[in-house]
């Protein structure tokens, strides 16, 4: 969720494809990585506080990194990375593909759909934990499946589920599962309000080898309370922040686990190295940090093969506005399934590896269980592009924002994560098919309550902002579409699978669409490219692909469908080696994103980024494939949104309105 950019604290109330590949080089600095142990951090167990009631807007009612894009390094001042979509032209020309008709359970098409049910949304997640959330978006969706259990894990909360919808808990805050006192504890009777650590970026990964579940999240430390004496405001960030990593103790996800906090703020505290990010004294932030060099460890994502468990962050100096370069962390499976003590965690820091440039987003692949790479001692492969802004220098400039480059990254002999590290870290660069930073994507006209209240001074007044909106009149808005970062990426088939968000001329006019890649990583002379591509639909966006695929090769390639023609749904396609299958909707939103980050007021003075997606899931269980992705599944007027207190049916809260869904698919048609 967090991506870069400013913060806005609370409401504002006053105003306010080729084949051509290069020799695999190893990182040149720091290839061999650093070793460190991290201390076991206590016992969690899955253990729902109760629901509050909604009681509509409260303050604050937004909290830390809602703002522009970008990750939540420069959020507090106004030094962030330029995320500008300025690029809307030069995108490749692709051929579009249908649209299944149909939704829901139904094998009228290509692949059959098994069940689909309701996720998570954002009404559940603000009011978990006695309403003690901050309203949210997007909802950054984990999914893990195994030994019969469905585990969905979003930006703040979490549930387990039967493979029928049926849940199997109730939803449990995010604060408290990683053993936090509450996101926020609204002061009462002229008590101070008092501040947790801020919780995001989660993913999750069932382990069928260790029969284990693994949970991480990225964690910032702030000043709990307001002390006027000592110049410091509740709320505001410390500078230190971690990784959080769960580990189940037992197979079932909704008993007890161990956590281990590992330290990612780089600057020499705690353990960590210091990669001198700068501390540029940040705007809006009353209070002195108690590390004013931190970097932060943005956008975390976890990755398994036989022998470890890889996180990978990107990091940004937390107070200042450039990019050091993508971080990966490596864990000994084992350790962490026996719930030692501590563990070793060997960090890998990408800085000038691509050619003088940083890695960026190095996503870590899963395999279906048994899959695992057993080459050079045992080898985890990664994913990444390199388009962005902050894969080019020190982030700050703006960078090409388009480029044909793929970036395949081998960290080798992982079977010694349970001795003595001595890991190797190389990457080989491929030629593939263009990627552009797209545009947003636009939404079918529909119903959008917020922004209509917030165009009515009355209404604005009255309900959501107590003066009237002084940025109207707002209007409905289109959606990010991200930034060419890769998304997830699998090991299956002996190759590894990924896929981006890129701006494609499918149209009258330029549209978003994903970029799909199958790279055989352990081809002679190095990684071979074996097939890409393109998946656009005709006046229509697609976003945020997600991708899973069974030891035979067949895959599903899990996407937000969004446009002229689509309120944001929940749809899919098949994908396999020889390419990509017809669009399929699990399920057609019916109404469209009418949310907080997409209006004027509520980002002031930045402009409004209207959040979406961040990344979806999709994971192998058995012969089947389970998806997530968000979606919008309610509608309601105006006159119903003032009538129910903006609950319209218990389907949404003042400030948000997006759902998540849950698919199983038979990937074998």
């Amino acid at each position: 969720m967090v991506r870069y950019r400013r913060t806005i604290w609370s409401v504002v109330l006053a105003v306010v494809a080729g084949t051509i590949a290069l020799a695999p080089a190893a990182v040149p600095a720091g290839s061999s990585g650093d070793t460190r142990q991290i201390p076991a951090s206590g016992v969690t167990s899955f253990s729902p506080t109760p629901t509050g009631a909604d009681n509509g807007l409260e303050q604050p009612e937004l909290g830390p990194q809602q703002g522009d894009t970008g990750s939540a390094a420069g959020t507090v001042g106004h030094n962030g990375v330029n995320r500008s979509r300025s690029i809307q032209h030069g995108a490749p020309d692709v051929t579009t593909v249908p649209v299944t008709a149909g939704q829901g359970v139904s094998s009228t098409g290509p692949l059959s759909v098994l069940s689909t049910f309701e996720g998570l949304n954002h009404r559940q997640q603000r009011l978990a934990n006695n309403r003690n959330q901050f309203s949210l978006e997007p909802p950054d969706q984990g999914l893990c499946v195994g030994n019969g259990m469905v585990m969905e894990i979003i930006n703040d909360v979490m549930r387990v589920y039967s493979p029928s919808g049926a849940p199997l808990k109730g939803v449990e805050d995010l604060n408290t599962f990683f053993g936090y006192a509450p996101a926020i504890i609204r002061g009462t009777n002229g008590a101070p309000n008092v501040f947790g650590p801020f919780v995001t970026d989660p993913s999750c990964y069932f382990d069928k080898d260790t029969n284990r579940w693994f949970a991480d999240v990225l964690t910032l430390d702030v000043f709990a309370k307001n002390d006027p004496a000592n110049h410091i405001r509740g709320g505001d960030f410390k500078g230190t922040n971690h990784l959080d990593l769960a580990v189940s103790q037992t197979s079932d996800p909704k008993g007890s686990w161990t956590i281990y906090r590992i330290p990612v703020q780089d600057d020499g505290t705690e353990g960590t190295p210091n990669h001198g990010c700068t501390g540029i004294p940040p705007f809006g932030q009353a209070t002195k940090p108690t590390n004013p060099n931190a970097c932060l460890g943005d956008f975390p994502h976890l990755g398994a093969d036989a022998n470890g468990i890889f996180l990978t962050t990107n990091e940004y100096s937390l107070f200042g506005n450039d990019f050091h370069a993508a971080q990966i962390y490596a864990f000994s499976k084992s350790a962490l399934a026996s719930l030692a003590p501590s563990v070793a965690v060997t960090q890998f820091d990408t800085h000038g590896a691509d050619n003088g440039n940083s890695g960026f987003t190095i996503w870590p692949a899963t395999a279906p269980a048994g899959l695992n790479s057993h080459a050079n001692g045992g080898t985890e492969y990664f994913m990444s592009s390199n388009a962005a802004d902050e894969a080019h220098g020190n982030g700050v400039a703006v960078g090409p924002r388009r480029s044909d480059q793929l970036l395949v990254w081998s960290l080798t002999n992982t079977s010694s994560l349970g001795s003595s590290p001595a890991l190797t870290l190389s990457h080989s660069t491929l030629t593939a098919g263009l990627y552009v930073v797209p545009a947003r994507s636009e939404q079918k006209v529909g119903e959008t309550p917020l922004i209509d209240c917030l165009n009515k001074h009355s209404c604005a007044t009255n309900f959501v902002l107590g003066v009237p909106d002084p940025f109207a009149p707002e209007h409905e808005y289109a959606l990010d579409s991200s930034d060419t970062r890769m998304m997830q990426v699998v090991f299956a088939s002996g190759k590894l699978w990924g896929a981006l968000d890129t701006a494609v001329n499918s149209s009258a006019n330029t549209r978003a669409g994903v970029e799909w890649f199958v790279v055989n990583p352990a081809a002679a002379g190095g990684p071979k490219l074996v097939n890409s591509g393109y998946l656009a639909v005709s006046q229509n966006n697609v976003t945020y692909p997600a991708i899973a695929v069974t030891p035979n090769g067949d895959g599903v390639m899990a996407f937000t469908l969004v446009g002229r023609d689509f309120f944001p749904s929940a749809a899919f396609a098949s994908i396999n080696a020889g390419g990509v299958g017809a669009v399929q909707v699990a399920a057609q939103g019916i109404g469209p994103a009418d949310g907080f980050s997409g209006t004027a007021v509520f980002n002031a003075p930045n402009p409004p980024r209207p959040r979406w997606g961040d990344y979806g899931a999709a994971v192998v269980d058995g012969s089947n494939i389970w998806l997530a992705s968000e979606y919008i599944g309610q509608t309601c007027t105006l006159a119903e949104y003032v009538a129910t207190f903006a609950s319209c049916g218990g389907t949404r809260t003042l400030l948000a309105n997006w759902d998540t869904r849950i698919t199983e698919v038979n990937p074998a048609g």
